[in-house]
Formats: structure tokens, C-alpha cells, sequence
């Protein structure tokens, strides 16, 4: 009976690196316009897609995070799992941005250049 507790036990404590926390990013997006010229007060979302860890125990995951730009157009997240990520930016006189990123690094900075709003036509005379 001893024996059998002792192997669960060493069997455990071997999954637990396993069953652990995913490996984290220091996280960064940038927001720039065209000139290189930071753009403050720009929204940032960034949401959660998928991990190199799909399991969880216990734990509630935040997945998608919102944040604004300061000064110096940086918005700078809390330590997020590594993984696939969906960036999205959002600021008043730009058109919106989104893109996927794969995040595999212990830091990172994501650069987002801004484009101005196309000009609008009509079809209608």
C-alpha cells in the first residue's frame, strides 16, 4: 500500500511542471501614424486566441485585454501567456487595425503604423 502511494505521489509531483503555469510574455503594442509620430490615446484590444498550454486547472484566464496608449503611443500589458494573439487598434482620424501575432518570446514589442482614413465615395450621382 505504501509502495503504491509513494509511486501517485512521485507520479504527481513528475506532471506538475507539466500542468503548470504557461510561459509568459512581457507584452508591448506600439502605435505610430505614417511619419513615425506616436499616437496617444489610441484603443487597444488584444485578445487571447490560443496557447502552447490548452490545459488549466482551477484558474479563471483573462483573454482579451483593453487598453489606451500614453505619450508616447505605448500600451503595455500585464504578463500574458505565450501563444496566438489577436491585435486591434482603434483611434480617432485612422483607420482601424487588426492582425494575428504568434508570441513565442519572453518580451515583446508589436509596432502598429496607422494609416489615415480613405477618402469616402458615393456610387449614387
Amino acid at each position: 500500500m505504501r509502495a503504491r502511494l509513494v509511486a501517485v505521489l512521485a507520479l504527481f509531483a513528475f506532471a506538475l511542471p507539466v500542468l503548470g503555469d504557461p510561459p509568459m510574455t512581457s507584452l508591448q503594442v506600439e502605435v505610430r501614424n505614417l511619419n513615425d509620430k506616436p499616437i496617444e490615446r489610441a484603443s487597444v484590444v488584444v485578445k487571447f486566441i490560443k496557447g502552447r498550454s490548452a490545459f488549466k486547472l482551477g484558474k479563471k484566464q483573462i483573454t482579451t485585454w483593453q487598453l489606451k496608449t500614453n505619450q508616447d503611443g505605448i500600451a503595455k500589458l500585464p504578463a500574458i501567456p505565450q501563444g496566438d494573439i489577436r491585435v486591434q487598434v482603434i483611434a480617432k482620424g485612422y483607420q482601424t487595425f487588426g492582425e494575428t501575432y504568434e508570441i513565442e518570446e519572453a518580451e515583446r514589442t508589436v509596432l502598429v503604423r496607422l494609416n489615415p482614413p480613405q477618402p469616402q465615395y458615393s456610387s449614387h450621382q
